[in-house]
């Protein structure tokens, strides 16, 4: 996960992943040969785990581009809805594109969708987005779908910096609940590169030192088996 975060650290709108870690019973818990308040050596620690992950939404960093098709939430709660496959996802990477056919895309291709559920159709240098994202043109409106869900914890990363939500309990932001949406403007990763190199540092070194109790609980076993077998 923190080499994942590491490879995202320029990709716009990326949320950083952290892993949630759990103490683990001993194996003879587990296997239930005693019971889990036994106080002798057959309870020592099992060490730790991974359970699951979850991902930090802070915002990430705005910066300004001067793209046009660059767009940027201010504000942690709301996502950008695009069509992928006929499924709706959400996302916070505004470094939308034009396709050839004129419809706002992800750099991945799916359109991005309006408060109707359409997808958008831009006409070149003849269009505006005001601050609440209502894109106009030709003297026509539509709303940029801006949702907000019910809970970040319902949001499941689907990988291309989607999300998908797992409960129906999102919502479509009305015009006097929407945040301000910026144009020629990109919000960058959370990921903070020191941040990174010092948990990665941290998990190295961890991980070294349970490598070295392995090595040295086997190396007393192998020393006991060999005076057992010489007595014998």
């Amino acid at each position: 996960m923190i080499s994942h975060n590491l490879a995202n650290v320029d990709t716009p709108g990326f949320k950083r992943e952290l892993a949630y870690i759990e103490p683990r019973d001993s194996e003879a818990v587990e296997t239930g040969l005693v019971s889990a308040e036994a106080e002798d050596i057959n309870n020592l620690s099992g060490g730790l785990r991974l359970e699951s992950s979850m991902t930090d939404f802070s915002l990430g960093a705005l910066r300004s581009t001067g793209v046009s098709t660059d767009l940027a939430i201010e504000g942690e709660n709301a996502f950008f809805m695009v069509n992928k496959d006929g499924q709706q996802f959400l996302t916070r990477a505004g470094n939308f594109t034009v396709d050839p056919n004129g419809t706002l895309t992800t750099q991945q291709g799916y359109p991005v969708l309006s408060t109707n559920g359409d997808e958008i159709n831009l006409e070149p240098g003849d269009w505006r987005l005001l601050p609440g994202g209502r894109i106009e043109q030709n003297g026509a409106a539509v709303d940029l779908a801006l949702v907000q869900p019910g809970s970040l914890g319902d949001l499941a990363r689907v990988g291309e910096n989607l999300f998908r939500p797992l409960a129906p309990t999102q919502t479509l932001l009305a015009p006097n609940e929407r945040p301000n949406v910026r144009q020629g403007h990109l919000e960058m990763s959370s990921v903070k590169p020191t941040t990174e190199m010092m948990d990665m540092i941290n998990a190295s070194r961890a991980y070294e030192a349970n490598i070295r109790m392995i090595q040295h609980n086997d190396s007393v076993l192998g020393s006991l088996l060999s005076r057992v077998l010489r007595q014998n």
